[in-house]
């Protein structure tokens, strides 16, 4: 692969486009890499996550590649391939790094603090999001992370990385389980209100600063996708404390809470495919 200021030569070059509509996120893109990573006639990858679009830029026949991205059970399927294919210019990595550490700062930090704060206030929703936020966390350190590593050793990450959020997602639906049929206290409302509402303003700053970048690359639009998301769930959690608050129960916290951890499980799920 040339430097990103030069345009790759067309000489031999292919572009096969996939339609894969189970590729949502950051996980399918990097399952996807580290699937491809090996098959040396790979020149580049250029993903479309909100399309569901994948072009590989690729010389020789595009059966391996095809059969390669089968075996992930994405629900993929080759549109077409083009001959004497050129290869966009590639944008500015260094930039985009810079960006991902930032935003990387911001989940784990609040990570942090909500979980904190959520053992503090006896709140689910908040200890559900901090989970969430470090979920992201750990996407957005492996595609970091991921740079120049070799497959083994991102393979290793991955696995400890999904195990480990697993693990947290099931302590977490214990803990809601056991405050479900046990007596428990009411969470304190104005905790899950305020460290959300902070935990919303971070999420507002990185979704500014990863839009700031106008990049087409996958890894910031999926960026993008995840923060989007993450407002969402703060939206709930501020929810579940005003509701707290109005029906004087535990009821929606718990709810907001249960609905949070099976994100985060199902994010763990698609983080160890990586290791496969």
């Amino acid at each position: 692969m040339e430097s990103a200021k030069n345009v790759m030569e067309t000489t031999g070059m292919k572009k096969s486009t996939f339609s894969i509509t189970k590729m949502d996120c950051p996980s399918e893109e990097q399952m996807i890499r580290m699937k491809l990573e090996p098959l040396g006639q790979i020149k580049h990858l250029e993903f479309d996550i909100p399309a569901r679009k994948l072009d590989v830029f690729h010389q020789d026949e595009v059966l391996p590649i095809q059969n390669a991205i089968s075996e992930l059970n994405l629900n993929d399927q080759l549109q077409g391939t083009t001959s004497e294919a050129e290869m966009p210019i590639a944008e500015d990595e260094t930039k985009h790094k810079k960006i991902l550490w930032w935003v990387l700062g911001i989940n784990f930090g609040f990570f942090v603090i909500e979980m904190t704060t959520g053992w503090i206030s006896a709140s689910m929703g908040l200890i559900a999001d901090s989970l969430d936020m470090l979920a992201d966390s750990i996407v957005y350190g492996l595609s970091l992370f991921a740079v120049g590593a070799a497959v083994s050793r991102k393979k290793k990450v991955a696995k400890i990385s999904g195990y480990f959020q697993m693990g947290l997602a099931l302590l977490g639906f214990s803990e809601v389980l056991r405050r479900f049929f046990t007596q428990s206290e009411t969470p304190l409302f104005q905790w899950m209100i305020i460290v959300s509402l902070l935990a919303l303003v971070g999420n507002l700053v990185s979704l500014w600063l990863i839009n700031k970048a106008k990049s087409k690359e996958a890894h910031m639009q999926a960026s993008a996708i995840f923060t989007s998301n993450d407002i969402i769930v703060n939206g709930g959690v501020i929810l579940a404390g005003v509701l707290v608050y109005f029906l004087e129960s535990k009821w929606p916290d718990l709810i907001v809470g249960g609905i949070v951890f099976a994100f985060v499980l199902r994010g763990a799920v698609r983080i160890l495919k990586l290791a496969k």
